[in-house]
């Protein structure tokens, strides 16, 4: 198959790519799986409706030949997918690809980490909080403290994984940790990345009124460090960078509510049943894994990909506002990842 680079009806090219592997996770915090909404009932997809490791490794090596560079695994919790690292191992010698991270809760990491890294896995995103126990567990959804999560940082650390830690900020409820927070990643050399509580999903409640914006988290900061702006690594790069002055570690923030980014998205999210979603607030999948399953050849998936990127046009963050898009259905996290 001929390498070619596809563009979006507004010349945004086709970089990255989002593999939910899994929709389930063992927290159910409110951010996107709320235990009102996910409780213990609640019925998850059959193995048989997953992608299966043979599937993702083929659409892996057809979304590279379409110019992928960089490939995050996510889910639900991917940790929880059976012999993950025999899915990194494929996906780590499929040549084209220069990243390939995993986002995760960290629970797992101590048992998984070593693991992952002889897998081929470069890096991790942990999402983390609140460094307050009651806090994190109510967050969380089963009354987990802190603990299993940086035990979880420590050990992909010591395999030697890259580590980033995701923050989701909420007003009123854990606003009060922005300045904790980075003094600890500060200590530790972590990168710490703020993300504006988004309007993902249907089920999590989303006011505007919750959102602690960019603006504001750096009023908070600057009062305790001074930062210095870091340009970007590459087009299309989500967070915005800031470097604690004197140090090389960074901090950034993913604005998708106060600063849109969606003129430079280049991302795209395969769900774990196998629906392509060119944006995270679009509810509406393209079925790769049926497509795949009845019998189409490499050729005959890639141009499906070729004219669902193509006609793409996804602008939710610029037009959140817009009555039309009040009422838009929206796929859930658990399904597609962050």
């Amino acid at each position: 198959m001929e390498k070619t680079i596809i563009r979006d009806s507004l010349n945004r090219p086709l970089r990255d790519l989002r593999i939910s592997v899994i929709d389930r996770c063992n927290f159910r915090c409110q951010y996107c799986m709320p235990s009102d909404q996910f409780g213990p009932d609640f019925e998850f997809l059959p193995r048989s409706a997953l992608l299966t490791y043979e599937e993702i490794e083929r659409l892996a090596k057809i979304f590279i030949h379409l110019g992928v560079k960089k490939i995050r695994l996510t889910g639900g919790e991917p940790l929880l997918r059976k012999d993950l690292p025999v899915l990194i191992e494929k996906l780590s010698k499929l040549e084209g690809l220069s990243d390939l991270g995993l986002t995760t809760n960290g629970v797992l990491l101590p048992k998984q980490a070593e693991k992952l890294k002889l897998a081929g896995l470069k890096r991790v995103n942990v999402s983390l909080d609140s460094l307050n126990d009651d806090l994190f567990g109510k967050i969380n959804g089963r009354g987990v403290g802190t603990g299993p999560v940086l035990e979880g940082i420590e050990a992909a650390k010591q395999a030697g994984l890259g580590v980033k830690v995701n923050m989701v900020v909420k007003k009123g409820l854990n606003d009060s940790e922005v300045v904790p927070m980075a003094a600890f990643c500060k200590e530790k050399g972590l990168e710490l990345r703020y993300i504006e509580y988004m309007d993902v999903g249907s089920t999590n409640g989303w006011k505007m009124d919750d959102v602690v914006t960019k603006k504001q988290i750096f009023e908070m900061l600057k009062d305790h460090f001074e930062l210095e702006p870091v340009d970007p690594a590459y087009f299309g790069e989500v967070a915005k960078h800031y470097r604690y002055k004197g140090t090389n570690v960074k901090v950034g923030f993913i604005t998708s509510v106060s600063e849109s980014f969606c003129s430079s998205c280049t991302r795209s999210r395969l769900s774990a049943n196998g629906q392509l979603f060119t944006c995270l607030f679009n509810g509406n999948g393209h079925d790769i894994r049926n497509f795949m399953r009845n019998g189409a050849s490499d050729e005959e998936v890639s141009q499906r990909i070729v004219n669902i990127w193509n006609n793409r046009a996804d602008r939710y963050s610029d037009e959140r506002t817009d009555e039309m898009n009040k009422n838009r259905k929206k796929i859930e996290m658990s399904y597609i990842g962050g």
